[in-house]
């Protein structure tokens, strides 16, 4: 055991001071590097799944539609259709045999331990917070569409309102090769493992040819700054459609618009630049941007420890941090010192891939309210009162007809999300009509999702973390009702407890938004998503990028790409100190002050250029 490991399981990093905290933090990290990271495809697989040839060098220089040639050495390396990694070891990650699975219900769990009440907010957050984290969810992951073949059948109580008998889940696709019957099971990732921003651009250059203008390296959207509607879905078209709200819908057009000003930018200093050429190094600045805000704002707004703060600023900066960077650039090849964007190139010995304990501990539904207010942006009086299902799917691009998009940036701005914890999943996904008529509960498939992919329970889950296993229910939670209730559903068994509940249960650090046990994994594939990628590290440099490409990424931040194309959310921003915390409400007018009319905000290209400076809210200032 190394000393980190023992003091973190003796006292906890998050109790420890600050410069021991960061070195507790340090070594976790390493130890999971060490001992967390294996790949399950085999020699055959990889053979089937190397890719041809491309027949141009436009791959040398540029990220590629399906993530292939990332790795020049492994070109197949975080494609589509490898498969997902693991963080435990192949002999822990099978499942149980098939009556086991099923137990204890996942619908009673849904029902006990997980349904809604009364809505618990995370004060601390705004619901853009929420929105964010499955915009880069989608842009790492998708299992693909499930199997319809021998659904997962769960007996549903009779006193149970759920109106089919039995409950149906389908089963996860396999992946694409046939499966080794002395390994366990494995499934594919049907989008590129990269953090490529590929839930913006596809993952397909059928797909990537749907949005692209076809001029100036731009992506398609229309004359009211809106995406094109796709005729099949009613959603908006972008690179990845699936699970649709208003929540994503915002976020895809403001950074389609944010890929379009990139591309202005580039094409006033490469006048004679392609449309090609634009795009492929606009989609570089913007996939950067992305690993960028997510790193050094959204990390530190739901997981809001002080060594947290300094952690992931220290993964982009290192510790020199942001001053010394933009004046000299890296002063080491060391990451802990300099950060990790270019660095060298890192896979720890294991090629590659998002993982399957990873898409486990990012099951984070909760966060999604049942109730949406959308407000004025001038006043805060209100306009429109709307269910999730009134903001889902098809129905999410109807909000914008009484809601324009700058009014719901700021009622997401100033909403909050709920708080990852039982007792809080959203009502309407425990009964949620899909756009094909089928009718899921979530979350009893999110229960059977980690049991079915053979990601281990809770107990020993926190053991293969290099944490020391809870002993009883009351050490699980400070809850004691929550102690009773786990209890009764799990037959008094800890080590049946299964992971998403003890990561809802288990009491939380200063500041955090999800468990400890959840930040492990998050320690050491946040980094590795950088670590690997030769676009954030051996070629992140203006040889790449551009010399106007790396500028941008150093001067913007989520607040900056807000203001830019949204100038009027100035005010709801002002000396906000991180865009995923509350923002300010807009203050109404005095009783004998006229009223302000409502309009649209026009778009000013031009207000709020990238190296413009907001006092607190310029993203990473």
């Amino acid at each position: 055991m190394s000393a980190t490991e023992a003091v973190d399981k003796a006292w906890g990093w998050h109790r420890l001071p600050l410069p021991l905290a960061l070195a507790v933090l340090e070594g976790i990290r390493m130890r999971m590097r060490q001992q967390n990271l294996y790949d399950p495809t085999t020699a055959a697989y990889e053979t089937q799944m190397k890719p041809a040839v491309p027949g141009d060098d436009r791959y040398r220089s540029a990220r590629t539609a399906d993530g292939t040639y990332n790795d020049l050495r492994d070109p197949a390396m975080g494609s589509v259709e490898m498969r997902f990694g693991r963080n435990v070891p192949l002999g822990q990650s099978y499942p149980q045999p098939a009556a086991g699975l099923l137990e204890p219900n996942p619908r009673t769990i849904s029902n006990e331990l997980l349904a809604r009440g009364a809505f618990i907010p995370a004060t601390t957050l705004n619901l853009t917070a929420a929105a964010w984290l499955q915009f880069m969810v989608h842009d790492w992951l998708s299992h693909g569409q499930n199997s319809k073949e021998r659904p997962w059948e769960i007996p549903v109580a009779a006193n149970d309102p759920w109106p089919e008998r039995p409950m149906t889940i389908l089963r996860t696709r396999t992946d694409p090769f046939s499966p080794d019957p002395e390994r366990p099971p494995t499934y594919s990732n049907v989008v590129t493992h990269w953090w490529d921003a590929s839930q913006l651009y596809g993952s397909d250059l059928n797909s990537q040819a749907r949005v692209r203008s076809g001029v100036d390296g731009k992506l398609k959207i229309g004359s009211d700054r809106l995406l094109p509607i796709d005729p099949n879905s009613g959603t908006d078209t972008t690179g990845v459609q699936g699970n649709w709200w208003l929540g994503l819908s915002l976020l895809h057009t403001l950074f389609t618009l944010e890929h379009n000003a990139v591309c202005d930018r580039l094409r006033a200093h490469h006048p004679r630049w392609s449309d090609d050429d634009l795009f492929d190094h606009a989609r570089l600045v913007i996939a950067a941007l992305l690993a960028k805000i997510h790193t050094v704002e959204w990390t530190p707004a739901i997981l809001g420890h002080p060594a947290l703060h300094v952690a992931m600023r220290a993964n982009w900066w290192g510790l020199q941090g942001e001053h010394l960077t933009r004046l000299f650039g890296r002063l080491s090849d060391s990451e802990v010192l300099s950060g990790i964007p270019g660095g060298k190139t890192k896979h720890f010995g294991v090629p590659y891939s998002i993982t399957e304990e990873f898409v486990a501990v990012y099951r984070m539904h909760p966060l999604i309210p049942d109730e949406y207010s959308f407000r004025s942006g001038i006043d805060n009086s209100v306009l429109a009162a709307l269910s999730f299902p009134e903001v889902a799917d098809r129905h999410a691009r109807e909000v914008f007809t009484k809601v324009p998009m700058a009014d719901a940036l700021y009622s997401f701005g100033t909403m909050h999300p709920g708080a990852i914890t039982l007792h809080n999943f959203p009502r309407f996904l425990r009964q949620r009509a899909e756009p094909d008529g089928t009718l899921i509960d979530l979350a009893a498939i999110d229960i059977m999702r980690v049991r079915e992919r053979g990601v281990p329970r809770y107990n020993t889950f926190r053991t293969l973390m290099h944490r020391r296993p809870v002993r009883d229910f009351d050490e699980l939670t400070d809850n004691p009702d929550w102690a009773e209730q786990i209890r009764r559903v799990y037959d008094n068994d800890i080590e049946r407890v299964d992971l998403m509940v003890g990561l809802y249960a288990e009491p939380l650090p200063r500041g955090f938004g999800f468990s400890d046990t959840a930040f492990r994994i998050f320690a050491l594939m946040a980094s590795r998503r950088l670590n690997s990628d030769r676009f954030f590290t051996t070629d992140f440099n203006a040889a790449t990028y551009t010399k106007e490409g790396m500028d941008w990424i150093a001067d913007n931040g989520m607040a900056s790409v807000l203001l830019r194309h949204f100038p009027a959310l100035a005010p709801t921003l002002f000396n906000v100190k991180n865009p995923f915390a509350p923002w300010n409400l807009a203050v109404p007018p005095l009783a004998d002050e006229p009223r302000p009319q409502h309009a649209r905000v026009a778009p000013v290209a031009d207000a709020y250029p990238p190296t413009a400076s907001f006092p607190e809210t310029a993203g990473s200032r």
